[in-house]
């Protein structure tokens, strides 16, 4: 599963039953959760129980697994009962069975076979638009909006292709700060640990980390989260460069479009247009085509831009995709670049001395380390950020960055630290061994378990979903038995 959509279901997963029976009652929304969410097995899954007239018993599920893909069958049953898509039944002296949520069964249906009137997919105007927006230039739009954000976020004040001299509307600037993206020094921002963390992520990821930030303060907006839930998967089933309709939006739906017009996912030419058109980050939220990597370099290559400023002057746009840093073993770095965003974010943990048309020179410090770190920024996202951008020169040789760097640059970090905390639960007071060994080994299995003490029948995991869920089926089945 891509960062993108861990992020998204990491947010569903927490929703009430009956907010997914809302949800589900649109078919574009169980299509979106089917494409996006579902590992290739547990939308295998979905697919062979979709049509059946009847439940199906949980013994005939396990003759479809091999017996050495116990781990991959229990993670993807996982999913389905974290998103509510499967609910089990066990009546006494009955088999236990499986069967597809109500809601979601017959919207998916409807979203693969077609029908109904339910205009969940968007209704395209009738209408031609006197001026329409070609591709082109909805492509040109996204990235001035998203890449204003960016450059609002390193503290750049170039704006380059991104945002313009005015930078991100208050909005958006208010959620960068709510999400910990940012903090506010006075009047200046400055980048958080969290806020490295989203520079890192590919585009796709970058947009849903916005937009959970945006659910989650619906409410205090009167926004309904399920209409705002809604429209964002339907954007993700919607055609580049067609203009859909306003008239079939819900009242939630249509205060979005400023909204998501300040963010680059939408275009509307005045706030009282009747049509909207989707850009090509819109059009992705829901697919895996557009999981493309970092900051300014994957986002051309996800609208397609023919713009360099992910590259030098004059360097192909394929060189810009592969990386353009060169790190030296003693600790000279020379980043083959023009934008200013990448500039900017190089000087958040290094001293850059030395600036051409096409490349900046500079030398990681002690003394820069340790002022990101006092950022928030740490040591390891440092390093994946030199080994995302590292340079073709680099790549043929392993490792890939200079191993001194990389050692010196977490020692800088432990300087001043000697302990690190890991959230989590904690499960204790089992009656027996068997009692602990089962749900411990499960947890090691899905690769939640963190520690566990034999003697003492304790462990800590950082979720508790799956053992509460694996603890129960247990029951379950003893019950049956």
């Amino acid at each position: 599963m891509s960062v993108s959509s861990l992020r998204s279901f990491e947010y569903l997963e927490q929703l009430p039953g009956t907010t997914f029976r809302r949800l589900y009652q649109q078919p574009s929304t169980a299509l979106a959760v089917f494409r996006r969410m579902l590992p290739h097995l547990a939308k295998s899954f979905v697919m062979a129980m979709l049509f059946l007239p009847d439940p199906l018993p949980t013994a005939d599920l396990e003759l479809w697994v091999q017996a050495g893909s116990k781990r991959e069958k229990d993670q993807a049953l996982s999913h389905l009962y974290r998103l509510h898509i499967v609910t089990s039944a066990s009546d006494p002296g009955k088999a236990q069975t499986l069967r597809l949520t109500k809601p979601f069964a017959p919207s998916l249906r409807r979203a693969l076979t077609g029908g109904g009137h339910h205009h969940s997919f968007g209704v395209p105007c009738a209408t031609p638009d006197k001026h329409p927006a070609s591709p082109g230039y909805l492509d040109a739009f996204a990235r001035a909006q998203w890449e204003g954000i960016l450059h609002y976020m390193v503290g750049s004040s170039s704006g380059g292709g991104g945002g313009g001299g005015n930078g991100p509307s208050h909005g958006v600037k208010k959620l960068l700060e709510l999400g910990g993206l940012v903090e506010m020094a006075g009047r200046t921002p400055e980048i958080t640990q969290a806020g490295f963390a989203f520079l890192l992520q590919e585009v796709n990821a970058q947009i849903w980390t916005l937009l959970v930030f945006y659910l989650e303060n619906a409410e205090s907006l009167h926004m309904d989260s399920v209409d705002v839930l809604s429209f964002l998967f339907m954007l993700g089933s919607l055609e580049l460069g067609q203009d859909y309709s306003v008239a079939t939006l819900t009242a939630t739906q249509i205060q979005m479009l400023d909204d998501l017009q300040d963010f680059g996912i939408i275009y509307r030419r005045t706030a009282a247009a009747d049509r909207f058109y989707p850009t090509r980050l819109a059009t992705t939220l829901t697919s895996d085509g557009g999981a493309l990597r970092s900051v300014s370099a994957g986002f051309d290559r996800a609208i397609g831009s023919g713009s360099d400023a992910g590259a030098g002057a004059g360097a192909p746009q394929a060189d810009a995709h592969r990386g353009f840093i060169v790190i030296e073993t003693n600790y000279r770095l020379y980043a083959y670049t023009s934008s200013p965003l990448q500039i900017a974010v190089l000087a958040l943990f290094s001293r850059l001395s030395l600036r051409f048309p096409n490349m900046v020179v500079g030398r990681i410090t002690r003394h820069s380390i340790r002022r990101a770190i006092a950022m928030g920024i740490t040591s390891d996202q440092i390093i994946a950020y030199l080994g995302t951008h590292a340079h073709p020169q680099l790549r043929r040789q392993s490792p890939v960055l200079p191993a001194t760097v990389v050692d010196q640059i977490r020692l800088w970090q432990i300087e001043g630290e000697r302990m690190k905390a890991t959230a989590g639960f904690l499960f204790k007071d089992f009656g027996s061994a068997p009692e602990y060994d089962g749900p411990c080994r499960y947890a090691q299995q899905m690769g939640v378990l963190v520690w566990k003490n034999d003697g003492r029948r304790m462990f800590f995991v950082t979720r508790y979903e799956d053992v509460a869920l694996y603890l129960k089926q247990r029951a379950a089945s003893k019950k049956t038995a």
